[in-house]
């Protein structure tokens, strides 16, 4: 005790306490390895589990975002179309969702919720508060077959705004839109607003349908033609209006046979 004490025994005190020391790090460093390749795969399947249920939920985030974005989207249609409705109250609409599509490439009907038990009839015009959309070609109990003004079968008796002057507008196997019958003396500009002239009883009149984007006019013809930008783009139909207090008339018997 003496000699340690005196400090005789410090440089053999720190080799040993220094070998001690290099034999627990040695120890340690090995144990820590060997456990951490022990708690390894427990640690990666839940660290796998945690990441899976993460996903879970951001899918389910995501989801219900798209969902909320979709009900705005809705709200904002339904309020579209309350609006119109209440800017021409001299008609009665009812509201139908598109649930089926013309699956050509180029739209020409569209399917809607609504059928003759809703009062739905043949011939009543479909509108959106842009503009004109087609007429209800074929109805069954609880839906019913619209057709578009882009059908090559749809004529629908159009009047130019600024020209004044009455047309008769058709659709095309190409989805285009085209004024006809336009009297070459008419001056017509790319821009005019085209509506319903209410000609014809199919459909009532001033319902917006397009604008004319380009005008063909030849010396040689007896008409200029016109083409015509819809109002509606067909292709994100979701909600629709039917003017139910419209009833078209058809007048072709009333034309004297050749």
């Amino acid at each position: 005790m003496a000699l340690a004490l005196g400090g005789y025994f410090s440089g053999t005190s720190n080799v040993v306490t220094s070998s001690l020391i290099n034999t627990q790090e040695w120890f340690s460093s090995r144990f820590v390895a060997l456990q951490d390749l022990l708690t390894a795969p427990r640690d990666i399947t839940t660290l796998r589990q945690q990441n899976s249920e993460l996903q879970n939920e951001v899918a389910d985030l995501q989801a219900q975002v798209i969902q909320l974005q979709q009900q705005v989207g809705e709200t904002q249609v339904l309020a579209a179309l309350v609006d119109f409705s209440r800017a021409r109250p001299e008609n009665t609409y009812k509201a139908a969702a598109v649930i089926g599509r013309d699956p050509s490439p180029f739209l020409y009907y569209v399917i809607i919720n609504r059928g003759s038990n809703d009062g739905i009839l043949r011939g009543m015009p479909v509108v959106t508060d842009q503009g004109l959309v087609g007429r209800v070609d074929a109805v069954i109990a609880d839906a019913a077959r619209v057709q578009l003004i882009t059908d090559p079968a749809s004529r629908v008796n159009v009047y130019l705004q600024n020209a004044e002057e009455e047309a008769s507008l058709v659709g095309s196997l190409t989805g285009d839109i085209t004024l006809e019958l336009i009297p070459q003396d008419s001056i017509v500009e790319t821009g005019d607003l085209v509506l319903t002239s209410g000609l014809g009883g199919g459909y009532p009149p001033d319902l917006i349908v397009g604008q004319v984007v380009n005008v063909r006019s030849r010396d040689f013809d007896l008409f200029q033609q016109a083409t015509v930008q819809p109002v509606v783009d067909f292709n994100r139909l979701q909600i629709v209006l039917v003017i139910v207090n419209f009833k078209p008339v058809d007048i072709s018997p009333l034309f004297p046979t050749p």
